[in-house]
C-alpha cells in the first residue's frame, strides 16, 4: 500500500470509531434506572429517580392509559410500538413519558431509560446499534423532537427506527415529544428551492409513519387545570382559603392554562407557605 494514503485511511477510521462507538460496559446500567446519554463520548450518565407520580397528571387519563400499557407490553417482551407524544407545549408530554417509566420500571429491574438530546438525533442508529442484544430493555426518550436539521436527521431517525438489513432492535422502544405531529419545523421551505423542500418534507413526515402510537394532547381547560392545582395542593399539605381564584390569576398572569402552569403555580405557593416540595 502507498504510504501517502495512510493518513487517510486513518482519518477514515477514526471518523468511522465516532459513529460507531464501542458498547457500553455491562456495569454501565448498574444503580440506576434513568440515563442522560452524551453523544460526544458515548458514555451514559446516571440520573436519580424521576419524583413525579403518574396519578398526579390530570386531564389526561386515556393518554396516560395507551402509554402505560404499552411500556408494560414492551417490558414483557410483547408486540410494542414506538411512540409519538405531540401537542401544544406544556400539556405534561414529557412528564407522562418519564413518569409512566417509573410506574413500570418499579416491577421490572431490567427496564431502563436513556434520554438523548434532539440535536444528537444524528447519533440514533449507532445508539441502538451499541443497545442491540443486552440483557436490559431500554427506552430511549427524546424530547422536543424536531427536524431542524432538515432531512438528514429525519433519515437518521428513520435508519435508526427500521434497524436496516437487520430489523430494529427487540429491546429498545424509542418514544418522542413534540409540539407538531409531523415534526417538521415552522418555516421549514425558507432558502430552499421548491421540489428541495417538498422532498425534505416528504423525508420528514414519512418519519411519524414509523410511530405506532400516535398521542396527542389538546389545550387544558379551566376545569382540569383547576383540578390539577387542587390535586397538587392536596398531596402536598398546601391549605390556603383561596386557593382556585389564585391559580386562575398566576394562569392569566402566564397567558394560559397547562400543567406546567399549574405546577409552577404550586411551587410559588410551597415557598410562600413554607413547605419543601420532593425532589
Amino acid at each position: 500500500m502507498d504510504a501517502k494514503f495512510l493518513p487517510l485511511i486513518e482519518r477514515i477510521a477514526a471518523a468511522l470509531e465516532r459513529l460507531a462507538p464501542p458498547p457500553p460496559p455491562a456495569a454501565a446500567f448498574d444503580g440506576a434506572r434513568l440515563f442522560r446519554h452524551d453523544a460526544a463520548d458515548g458514555a451514559y450518565h446516571p440520573a436519580p429517580d424521576y419524583g413525579l407520580a403518574l396519578d398526579l397528571l390530570v386531564g389526561v387519563d386515556r393518554q396516560k392509559q395507551r402509554v402505560l400499557e404499552n411500556l408494560r407490553r414492551f417490558a414483557a417482551g410483547l408486540p410494542s410500538n414506538h411512540v409519538l407524544l405531540w401537542g401544544v407545549r406544556g400539556t405534561g408530554k414529557s412528564s407522562l413519558a418519564k413518569a409512566a417509566f417509573m410506574e413500570a420500571a418499579r416491577s421490572d429491574g431490567a427496564l431502563k431509560l436513556i434520554e438523548i438530546d434532539r440535536d444528537d438525533i444524528m447519533a440514533l442508529p449507532a445508539l441502538f446499534d451499541g443497545l442491540r442484544g443486552r440483557p436490559q430493555r431500554f427506552v430511549v426518550l427524546c424530547d422536543d423532537l424536531s427536524f431542524e436539521e432538515g432531512a438528514a436527521a429525519a433519515k437518521a431517525l428513520k435508519s435508526a427506527l427500521e434497524g436496516g438489513v437487520g430489523g430494529p432492535p427487540e429491546n429498545v422502544l424509542f418514544v418522542a415529544t413534540s409540539n407538531r405531529r409531523h415534526l417538521m419545523p415552522r418555516g421549514h421551505a425558507e432558502d430552499q428551492g421548491a421540489i428541495t423542500a417538498a422532498e425534505d418534507a416528504e423525508e420528514e413526515v414519512s418519519v411519524s409513519d414509523r410511530f405506532g402510537l400516535w398521542i396527542g394532547f389538546p389545550p387544558m381547560d379551566q376545569n382540569a387545570y383547576l383540578e390539577a392545582v387542587r390535586g397538587y395542593a392536596a398531596r402536598f399539605g398546601l391549605n390556603t382559603d383561596d386557593l382556585d381564584r389564585r391559580a386562575l390569576q398566576w394562569s392569566q398572569l402566564r397567558g394560559g392554562r397547562s400543567g406546567r402552569v399549574a405546577f409552577q403555580f404550586i411551587r410559588d405557593l410551597a415557598g410562600e407557605l413554607g413547605v419543601k416540595l420532593p425532589a
